[in-house]
């Protein structure tokens, strides 16, 4: 091992995800053992001291697959050097303001959802200022990654302190993840259109109904490939893409605009 890699490794460890605390491995808990909280714990485990938390469901069976702890309460899920929120946007407020007076100096706590701005604008208010705060969004999920993350997109958003920076050398380059920066107001207005289109073409192409097909061209294929990955979302994930997002009702707007314009051309 050279000398580059062994300093890697001490930044990342103690420096980078432990708040300078050079004592033991980083510890992490994760709040909502959902779809997509369950996909990200094996690609945590190799870096963290992981513990799980779901008040809703039985995680027992998920902590044995992965070798991971389960936190008896939310309280001690909060206790972790890093907490990551990964329940549905509506419930980030409730979450928060049930961790907030168990949070210290120092924390780090993060949330993946879909949008930014709701999120980010709830972590503020609800948590206190000496935690840090920062904004995932994974632009990937258990079907476009079950075959791996490397080379895939994540936007990180600074909210609150000066981790940010820290986060997106580790997702760069121990995730091999492509790191996009910005702040939550960009994020979503961006994904008004690559998340809120998207999703709600996949959602109509489902509800068309549309018979056997056996003749395709490489762009229907490319269509059936984009609802193939988004049709076992669940419906939280598909309201919070299209009600969450500031920019959604615009880009809809657009789209159903241009769709009678077309009509009424065709006609």
């Amino acid at each position: 091992m050279d000398i580059q890699t062994i300093f890697d490794k001490i930044y990342i460890y103690f420096i980078v995800l432990n708040n300078g605390k050079e004592n033991m491995k980083t510890s992490l808990s994760i709040i909502g053992i959902g779809a997509f909280g369950e996909f990200i714990i094996k690609h945590v485990t190799p870096y963290f001291k992981t513990k799980i938390f779901d008040v809703n469901k039985d995680i027992s069976q998920i902590a044995k697959i992965y070798n991971v702890d389960i936190c008896n309460s939310i309280e001690e899920a909060a206790k972790s050097d890093i907490v990551i929120i990964a329940v549905p946007v509506r419930a980030i407020d409730e979450v928060t303001k049930q961790i907030a007076s168990h949070l210290s100096e120092g924390q780090l706590v993060m949330d993946v959802a879909s949008v930014k701005c709701l999120p980010a604008e709830i972590m503020s208010k609800n948590i206190p200022e000496h935690v840090d705060l920062v904004g995932l969004h994974p632009l990937f999920g258990p079907q476009s990654g079950k075959d791996g993350i490397a080379g895939l997109n994540i936007v990180v958003t600074n909210i609150r302190g000066n981790r940010a920076d820290d986060i997106c050398y580790f997702l760069s380059k121990r995730a091999n993840l492509n790191v996009i920066k910005c702040t939550p107001e960009e994020h979503d207005l961006q994904m008004a259109y690559v998340q809120g289109l998207t999703h709600m073409i996949g959602k109509i192409f489902q509800l068309m109904d549309i018979p056997e097909i056996n003749q395709e061209t490489k762009t229907f294929s490319l269509l059936q490939q984009m609802v193939d990955m988004i049709k076992d979302d669940s419906d939280e994930l598909f309201r919070a893409i299209q009600t969450d997002n500031p920019y959604v009702k615009q880009a809809k707007k657009k789209f159903f605009d241009s769709v009678k314009k077309l009509e009424n051309d065709l006609s």
